[in-house]
């Protein structure tokens, strides 16, 4: 099979072969159809000490099931996050992180919403949104932020704010559902917002704090990192509330298994829409990866095998 390594910190990427490999227990082969690029495993590349495997969200068929993995047989569809080598023809997925796609949905559709979709629900769980509050998302235009600009909509936000990072995709933005749109340069940022999702992090988390009304709460979910003064949060009685995937879905599996549900049920009402700015051939990585990297992206970056 075919799969997609990095030799050193930076790239460049290429195209090797590999041997198909076998499920161990828990575990399932997937054939990929679909493969989902996001900023995290994109910094993987540039800022990594040494090369590791690129994982990340697939979507395609089971061919093969290691022992104890549970209700998934060979032929079903499923989706999921997997930590090995995920851009690759076949993939290892654990059956915990596995989710079937069900008949409407593609295996692009599953690896647009799935993975970002949870980000994003979690996200917003985490500021524990009340109906008619208003709501600011940063990179509203990326993967995940387009998602949870139609989640803050579908969970009852009366005001959204969308921040991007160039004028050029206020537009997109506005058709997610945000009443406003405001780019990272602009001063001033309008109206104070009751919270705050924020996938930048950085410099950035300054000014999604000043964004913030008096006790208004910042979910911080960016791989970015950034600093906050203590002083910013006593004035105003603001809060910063660190939000991770990763530790629901070890921690949480009935949540996380529960959130999947809400997203897949809002997806097949059409309440929620994943889009995707462009597929990829496996051996276009490269430019998938400068895609997300140069934020240029309205939507999900997927890969093809």
């Amino acid at each position: 099979m075919r799969r997609v390594r990095y030799g050193a910190t930076g790239g460049p990427l290429f195209l090797e072969e590999a041997p198909v490999p076998r499920p161990g227990p828990g575990e399932l082969l997937v054939r990929c159809e679909a493969i989902g690029v996001t900023l995290p495993v994109v910094r993987k590349v540039t800022e990594a000490a040494e090369p590791v495997p690129l994982g990340g969200e697939i979507a395609g068929e089971v061919t093969a099931v290691g022992p104890g993995a549970g209700r998934f047989r060979v032929g079903d569809r499923v989706t999921g996050l997997c930590f090995g080598h995920g851009y690759a023809d076949y993939a290892l997925l654990h059956a915990g992180m596995a989710s079937p796609i069900p008949d409407t949905a593609t295996a692009v559709d599953a690896v647009a919403l799935v993975r970002s979709g949870l980000v994003a629900l979690g996200a917003l769980e985490a500021a524990r949104p009340e109906r008619g509050e208003a709501a600011l998302v940063t990179a509203a235009a990326s993967g995940v932020g387009h998602l949870a600009v139609q989640l803050a909509r579908v969970r009852g936000a009366g005001r959204i704010m969308g921040a991007a990072s160039d004028p050029a995709k206020a537009g997109f933005v506005r058709s997610l559902g945000a009443d406003d749109v405001v780019t990272y340069g602009q001063e001033g940022w309008g109206k104070p917002v009751d919270y705050v999702l924020d996938a930048v992090g950085g410099d950035m988390l300054s000014h999604a704090l000043a964004a913030l009304t008096a006790g208004g709460r910042l979910v911080a979910y960016s791989s970015g990192g950034g600093t906050i003064r203590a002083y910013d949060l006593l004035v105003g009685a603001k809060s910063v509330i660190g939000f991770q995937m990763a530790r629901i879905a070890r921690e949480e599996p009935e949540l996380y298994e529960r959130w999947r549900q809400e997203l897949w049920r809002l997806f097949e009402e059409g309440a929620v829409k994943p889009v995707v700015h462009g597929e990829f051939a496996l051996e276009e990585a490269a430019e998938a990866h400068a895609a997300v990297e140069s934020r240029v992206n309205r939507g999900k970056v997927v890969l093809h095998p």
